[in-house]
């Protein structure tokens, strides 16, 4: 099931948060050799972290972690603002209607799906928020994966060629999407509206921002 937690509410799911920062770790470190700082809990974490951002979560049947994204809105600290804005030409990207999405990650063994079900889950906060784009950073390794979910992004800057690309995307969300998302996810939109109650005690709103 997908849950919807602020960093603070992560304590009230040992499991889950354990087994989300621990897959941070094993992929960003170990699999993608990024330089990120691991504890000696085994947990992959930064400042942003720290800043009581909203994570999107799949949740295993068994409490663990299946994939997870990380949401803060752009009108505070960002990662893109703050690292990568040299890919924006020195711009900064500020907008109530703009959150950033980053630490995509994925558990080693989740089924296709669930990379499609964290879509749906951010096409929720989207409706449900007011939020018209999402903008993150994101790798060559990242292509296969938004186009199999059919969901590319805009790009507004990069860097590098071939595996080595990096650039900063935004995305946007419409009916249209929707339906692929729903589609490649196999989750009946209205359980992923039910989740969305669960937690936060309203449903997103049925229309759709261009």
């Amino acid at each position: 099931m997908l849950r919807y937690l602020y960093s603070d509410q992560l304590c009230n799911y040992p499991k889950l948060a354990d087994s989300m920062f621990r897959d941070r770790a094993a992929q960003f470190r170990e699999r993608l050799g990024w330089d990120v700082t691991v504890d000696d809990r085994g947990w992959e974490r930064d400042e942003y972290d720290n800043l009581n951002p909203l994570y999107v979560i799949w949740e295993n049947e068994d409490g663990s972690h299946g994939g997870s994204m990380r949401f803060l809105p752009t009108t505070g600290q960002t990662m893109v603002n703050d690292h990568f804005i040299d890919l924006m030409d020195g711009v900064e990207l500020q907008s109530p209607f703009i959150w950033e999405c980053t630490r995509f990650c994925l558990n080693p063994s989740a089924e296709s799906r669930v990379a499609a079900a964290l879509m749906l889950a951010g096409g929720e906060l989207m409706r449900a928020f007011d939020v018209r784009h999402f903008v993150g950073v994101f790798d060559a390794r990242m292509v296969r994966i938004y186009r199999m979910i059919g969901s590319m992004p805009e790009i507004l800057g990069q860097t590098g060629k071939g595996r080595d690309m990096i650039a900063v995307g935004l995305w946007g969300y419409d009916d249209r999407a929707r339906k692929r998302v729903v589609h490649r996810a196999g989750i009946p939109p209205e359980l992923s509206e039910k989740w969305f109650l669960k937690s936060f005690g309203f449903e997103p709103r049925l229309q759709l921002v261009a």
